[in-house]
């Protein structure tokens, strides 16, 4: 297999994995309490990433100095936000969840901007301020149909991006040489931990009540979105261009909402699809890398 149908196989994995991982989030709500859903994604996820990353002799343990941050991102970047993520499924369908996910690319640049001293293209600008304003004009559109719980859910996934958003600029800064496997097997066990322990005190848990499509949910989510999801988008993003691999951001609403207007039969109001074009351009316009308007104004620039 050449490296062009490597690179696309890994693509579409990725696509088709975060297109469905909402859906499999919705299902397993059904008949498991938020927390507890994700603190069993996290134990299944946990020992099949510790075995990649000794098949790939990456280490388990953070460095020396930076120990600290094992806690901060079982936390910060796995129990909250992926807690958060779910929870707000129960306000709202999976296709706007998915929406609002996929301007994680914006809400890193706007972080990066503010955290890093990011110098923005003004290209970049451009895309944050279409995608931010479609996205609130798509928002308000759907809220005028659901009322109060949309607002619940939108803001419980708002606020999982931005945590994210902010520990991903974090990292960056601070422990950029951790390898990815690291930085997912033991935080994702103390992360389960941390909320098996936080559902006992807040949830009611009734195992018996448990559905085979919620758990075999749970078991997707575990094994293929938190395992497969984050090996298929490295391995893309060693052999592509960041600005190709942030394109799955674009692919993956359009799967989500396809899955729960099929499913659900669920749909977006067609003002809100009309605003999914500017919205997903200017995604587009904030990961599309600055050399590339620096070439094409040199086109246009006339000779002297």
């Amino acid at each position: 297999m050449n490296s062009k149908s490597i690179t696309f196989l890994l693509f579409l994995s990725v696509c088709l994995i975060w297109g469905t991982t909402w859906f499999a989030m919705e299902l397993a709500l059904r008949s498991i309490p938020p927390i507890f859903a994700t603190a069993l994604r996290f134990l299944l996820a946990a020992p099949l990433l510790a075995l990649l990353a000794k098949v790939f002799k990456q280490p388990l343990l953070f460095p020396k100095g930076k120990r600290q941050w094992l806690l901060i991102v079982a936390l910060m970047y796995f129990a909250i936000p992926f807690t958060l993520m779910i929870y707000g499924e129960q306000f709202i369908s999976s296709g706007l969840a998915s929406i609002i996910f996929a301007n994680m690319p914006v809400a890193v640049m706007l972080m990066s901007g503010l955290f890093l001293g990011l110098q923005l293209a003004r290209h970049q600008v451009f895309g944050l301020l279409t995608a931010v304003i479609s996205l609130c004009l798509i928002l308000g559109s759907e809220m005028q149909v659901g009322g109060k719980d949309y607002l619940l859910g939108t803001l419980s996934l708002g606020l999982a991006v931005a945590i994210h958003a902010v520990m991903y600029v974090l990292v960056q800064k601070y422990c950029q040489e951790i390898q990815v496997l690291t930085y997912n097997a033991i935080p994702c066990l103390v992360a389960s931990l941390f909320l098996f322990a936080v559902s006992a005190l807040g949830e009611t848990v009734h195992l018996d009540a448990f559905t085979r499509e919620s758990v075999a949910a749970v078991v997707y989510l575990g094994c293929i979105a938190s395992v497969g999801g984050i090996v298929a988008y490295f391995k893309l993003g060693q052999v592509s261009t960041p600005f190709q691999a942030s394109i799955c951001f674009l692919i993956f609403p359009v799967i989500a909402l396809l899955i729960s207007a099929y499913i659900n039969d669920n749909m977006l109001s067609r003002q809100s699809l009309i605003l999914m074009l500017p919205l997903l351009f200017g995604v587009l316009l904030t990961k599309a890398p600055k050399p590339l308007f620096k070439w094409r104004s040199a086109l246009h620039t006339p000779s002297h």
